[in-house]
Order: structure tokens, then sequence, then C-alpha cells
């Protein structure tokens, strides 16, 4: 297998992982499962800023890039809002990652950054969504221009 024929299933792969890893971080801080919000047991109370929020967008967002729909603008909404948690949560104690627990953030932070940039691959709904309506869409946009 060459390296081309690998970027598609690798791609879709790591989109998946991300989104499924940050689905299951905002459900824990959302619903209290798989050890709670920060491993205590409990959910975050509802509406709290910012972290219920952030949750949400860990749930929602992590839901949207993992089934690889509004992959893009999903995937930069979760990199910012990784990149607030850094800034405002970790890096105040200390600059570095290693020195202040931010790594988690960190490579969310960045591998959000790379799905958006990259795109969904080839098996996502928003590549289905667009060979299904391609053609049609193309034309439809033509006849507007």
């Amino acid at each position: 297998m060459t390296a081309n024929r690998l970027a598609d299933p690798v791609i879709t792969l790591f989109r998946v992982v991300v989104g499924l890893l940050f689905v299951l971080h905002g459900a824990a801080s959302l619903f209290g499962v798989f050890g709670g919000n920060r491993g205590s047991g409990q959910a975050i109370e509802f509406g709290v800023w910012p972290g219920w929020w952030a949750a949400v967008i860990q749930f929602v967002g992590g839901l949207l890039v993992l089934v690889g729909l509004g992959t893009r603008i999903a995937a930069v909404i979760c990199s910012g809002s990784m990149a607030y948690a850094y800034f405002v949560v970790h890096q105040p104690s200390s600059l570095l990652p290693m020195n202040n627990g931010g790594e988690l953030a960190t490579l969310f932070c960045w591998s959000f950054l790379l799905i958006a940039v990259v795109g969904p691959g080839r098996w996502a709904l928003d590549s289905l969504l667009a060979r299904r309506t391609g053609p049609a869409r193309r034309s439809e946009l033509a006849a507007t221009s």
C-alpha cells in the first residue's frame, strides 16, 4: 500500500477517534458518567460558565466531528474551545503544558485544527452529502451566478 492509499482511511480513523474521545469527555462532564467532571463522579451544574458550556461544545462538537457532519466548522469551534481552556484554565499557572496539566487541551486544540484544515476525509457524512448533491448543486450555483 502506498501512502496515498492510506490517507483516506487514516484521516477518517483520526477524525473518528478524536471525535469519540471528545464526546466521551463532554458526556463525563454533562452527565456524570465515565468518572464525571474531572474525576469527581459528578456532572457540571446546568448552565455554569464556562464549564457546562464547554461540555456542550465537547459533546455536540465531538459528535459532529465523529460522524463527519459540518466537520470543518465543528472542528474550528472545538479547537477554539480547547485554546480557551488552555489559556484561561491551564496557562496562568505555568507556560508549558507539561507543567500546567494542559497537555490534553493542547492535543485536542491542535488535533481539531488539523481536522478543520485537512477536512473530514472521504468517509464522512459531509463527503456523502457532497457526492449526492454535487452535480445538482453545482448546476444550481452556476445558474444563479
